[in-house]
């Protein structure tokens, strides 16, 4: 009952961990939810300007611009994450293509190196469509609830409308949710308040892409199960587990013995007597059929008590097993040998059983010793690095530069010498340094006005990121059609999200 009582536990334990692991694995994917990337930024525009453009769409938690060092400049894009995940997909409906600073800027959502977190994503937007709710943005903080409700309730019954509190409680934060009895009337909300003038600020309304009570977050309490509950509901278990084994047992038990009875009851045609240690006893002489030699020694069945004479000449009966040696006799019957087959396989897959048990309990113990490991993306983050090699391994990572499998090839050729055959040509020409996965030949207008005035820029991504500094040390400096090539490293950043204005 003690080793059923420490199995439960354990089981309960890596339950209550998968548990957890699975709400935090949610709660980051939400954060990840709430981050738009911004690119093509012009370079003299500063963080304020951008949180301005983006701060209609809801609350910004922080924006993070990639700074270079050398010319103290930003390097052209920026995270923006809100803290929500609706205001994200609001900012990517609607400000993908919008021109700030004379540069037509490019909004995409989530980054595209994370494919384990877009089944939690697609399984959380299933979930809000069972609601028909519509986030709505950029209130008036003059206005309460009643006010929009009573503004949005013309296109239907309203289940509820509730605006978020600030921290003071005393105002809002500009955002809040509406949910309708109908997915029509939220359709039509949408459709027809998004960008109304209400009080003098333009309301963003879209789509709840959440469920209710999404960003609640994982608890914060104890990983650990309260040790009285834990034991008593264990315990509980085990007995119910040991009341079941011990029905299966008494069954199976009951099986075996009927096999075990069929096989002590001898053939017909092979009477069987004892030994000659029990002479003195009556017993009828043996007959052996026509054509069949008896062996040296008769074996008695299994269970038979068997006299033995002791040494002050008291027979004691003792029960004897059976070890045949030799051929067993061509008249035993097919179901006594059946029987005995039955015996074996059933001893055998007792012994499977036993050491699949064994095994899933090795499982179980290394599960457990392993959860403490770090499981989400915030655990890891967090994670300390201890010892005295612990300075040397960070400093090492600090000094770790950023590897770009990524060449851009500049002042290669004019507008007017890209042809169909440029790419094949330039793919052969890069093939000499490493494996090519692809080419991109991009057109950057310089002005609004001028459309003459364009460069013409030469992406080629390798798939190692040696052969990418082979092909930029061997390019740089070299002419092509009287042309000094200027080649490169791009920012592996920059062209995953497709944007090539660095």
């Amino acid at each position: 009952m003690e080793q059923s009582i420490r199995m439960v536990l354990m089981k309960q334990t890596i339950a209550y961990q998968q548990q957890k692991n699975k709400t935090f694995q949610r709660h980051q994917v939400l954060v990840l939810m709430c981050r738009v990337y911004v690119g093509s930024i012009s370079f003299e525009l500063k963080e304020d300007t951008i949180r301005q453009s983006f701060l209609p769409f809801g609350p910004i938690k922080s924006i993070n611009m990639s700074w270079d060092p050398v010319t103290q400049k930003h390097k052209g894009f920026a995270f923006v994450e809100y803290e929500i995940p609706e205001a994200a997909q609001l900012a990517l409906e609607q400000m993908n293509g919008v021109m700030i600073g004379g540069r037509n800027i490019k909004v995409v959502g989530r980054p595209s190196n994370m494919p384990q977190a877009q089944a939690v994503i697609d399984e959380i937007q299933e979930e809000a469509k069972q609601y028909n709710r519509i986030y709505v943005a950029s209130i008036h903080q003059d206005l309460n609830e009643e006010d929009i409700k009573s503004v949005f309730e013309a296109f239907g019954p309203i289940v509820y409308c509730k605006l978020a509190q600030g921290p003071t409680g005393n105002k809002h934060k500009g955002y809040g949710f509406i949910e309708y009895e109908t997915a029509q009337a939220a359709n039509e909300a949408i459709a027809s308040m998004n960008l109304f003038d209400l009080g003098g600020q333009y309301l963003r309304v879209g789509r709840a892409i959440t469920p209710p009570n999404a960003l609640l977050g994982p608890s914060t309490g104890s990983n650990v199960l309260p040790t009285a509950a834990a034991v008593a509901a264990a315990a509980a278990t085990a007995k119910i587990q040991a009341m079941d084994a011990v029905a299966s047992n008494v069954a199976a038990l009951g099986e075996l013995e009927n096999c075990l009875s069929k096989l002590t009851q001898p053939a017909a045609s092979i009477p069987i007597v004892a030994p000659a240690q029990a002479s003195s006893l009556a017993a009828p002489p043996v007959i052996a059929p026509p054509g069949l030699a008896l062996p040296a020694a008769v074996v008695p069945p299994p269970g038979v008590a068997i006299p033995q004479k002791l040494p002050n000449n008291i027979i004691q009966p003792a029960l004897v097993q059976p070890v045949l040696s030799g051929p067993v006799p061509t008249n035993l019957s097919q179901a006594q040998i059946s029987n005995r087959s039955t015996v074996a396989h059933q001893q055998e897959a007792m012994r499977r059983a036993a050491e699949a048990q064994l095994k899933q309990q090795e499982e179980l113990q290394k599960k457990l010793l392993d959860q403490n490991e770090p499981q989400t993306l915030q655990q890891q983050e967090n994670m300390s690095i201890k010892g005295q090699n612990a300075r040397h391994f960070v400093m090492q990572k600090l000094m770790r530069k950023v590897d770009s499998r990524v060449v851009i090839l500049r002042n290669m050729v004019g507008p007017e010498d890209v042809d169909e055959s440029l790419q094949d040509e330039i793919q052969e020409e890069c093939s000499k340094y490493g494996q090519v996965e692809r080419v991109i030949i991009y057109n950057e207008r310089q002005s609004e006005d001028d459309e003459n005035d364009v460069i013409v820029k030469i992406f080629v991504e390798f798939y190692e990121t040696w052969e990418a500094e082979k092909a930029r040390d061997s390019l740089t400096g070299r002419y092509f059609g009287g042309r000094m090539v200027q080649a490169s490293l791009y920012d592996q950043t920059l062209f995953e999200h497709s944007d090539f204005s660095g």
